[in-house]
């Protein structure tokens, strides 16, 4: 059976004005499209800049407008690439609309090459606050984070930096200046003391933590830490054994999973399912036959019940 040619998608999400267009011209005029082949520009959205008619007809650009979600179907796709049959696709997607939907309507043959996420950092704290799903679903595909209008000295860039890798930990996050310059060279910190006697683990910040400690675990190797946890009991676990963890969204509702760490704790036995705890503990390192590498897990110091959390669901 004859199959079909990869064709690449390149896919630039982000709010209204948070730099999309300006991105995309830029990559254009830089000729990184003008090898001749055949482009489809899929425009999602319109802004206060366009990209320009001729820029993309010098660049062999085929031009496809969506107004809708509704439109972004297989079939579309598929009608789109029957009639241009491009050798490369460059969406610009609106950013109040879900990533999966546009990344589960490409046909078998489309396949995402790279994603860009552009924002806009003077919003980026009140977007968070108000939208927080909205604006960190952008993230979920990105390879690359552009934050736009960044100031060092007015903003946390090092706090965005985390919030934004905290959902997408490869992506690369630069921040574009508002004199023009790059950044590149922003540390991300972690909202935590590693070397304090006792790392107390805030309920908004159990996410960044249990990331990080599986991604370095010999960092937290007889580190004591404090965090707020709901009980979980797995069937077939030592009866000194339960996992405290938390209930976490990476995107969407569906996306719901529990992440949590197994912990040692002779009490095991009296504690309840889903009952909410403090546990005070000191972390460990071993090989999990789950992970397939070294883990972090938990030896219990004291557990205490606990009020549940202000929000149910931590959000990566």
């Amino acid at each position: 059976m004859f199959k079909k040619k990869e064709v690449l998608v390149y896919l630039i999400t982000g709010f209204l004005e948070s730099g999309k267009t300006s991105f995309i011209k830029e990559v254009i005029s830089e000729g990184q499209f003008a090898d001749g082949k055949i482009n489809l520009y899929l425009s999602c959205e319109t802004g206060m800049e366009e990209v320009g008619n001729e820029l993309l007809l010098q660049n062999n650009f085929k031009v496809r407008e969506v107004e809708s979600e509704e439109e972004i179907t297989e079939e579309f796709f598929k009608k789109c690439d029957s009639y241009v049959r491009p050798a490369r696709v460059l969406i610009e997607y609106n950013g109040t609309w879900d990533p999966n939907t546009v990344i589960e309507a490409f046909p078998d043959h489309w396949v995402l090459a790279e994603g860009i996420a552009t924002v806009d950092a003077t919003s980026f704290e009140q977007y968070l606050a108000n939208m927080k799903q909205m604006m960190t679903r952008q993230f979920t595909y990105a390879d690359l984070i552009i934050f736009n209008r960044a100031d060092e000295s007015t903003m946390n860039l090092a706090g965005y930096k985390r919030k934004a890798r905290a959902v997408n930990r490869r992506s690369t996050v630069v921040f574009e200046m508002k004199d023009g310059t790059v950044n590149n060279d922003v540390k991300e910190e972690l909202p935590y003391d590693l070397n304090s006697d006792v790392i107390e683990v805030t309920d908004e910040d159990y996410g960044i933590w249990y990331l990080d400690s599986f991604e370095n675990p010999n960092t937290y190797e007889g580190k004591t830490v404090k965090f707020k946890g709901v009980v979980y009991k797995p069937e077939k676990a030592k009866p000194n054994v339960f996992i405290p963890g938390r209930f976490c969204m990476t995107c969407c509702e569906a996306d719901i999973t529990f992440y949590g760490y197994p912990c040692f704790y002779e009490g095991a036995p009296e504690l309840k399912e889903k009952q909410v705890v403090e546990v005070t503990a000191k972390m460990d390192v071993a090989m999990s036959k789950t992970a397939g590498q070294d883990a972090p897990y938990l030896k219990a110091v004291s557990i205490e019940p606990a009020d549940p959390p202000a929000e149910e669901v931590v959000y990566f």
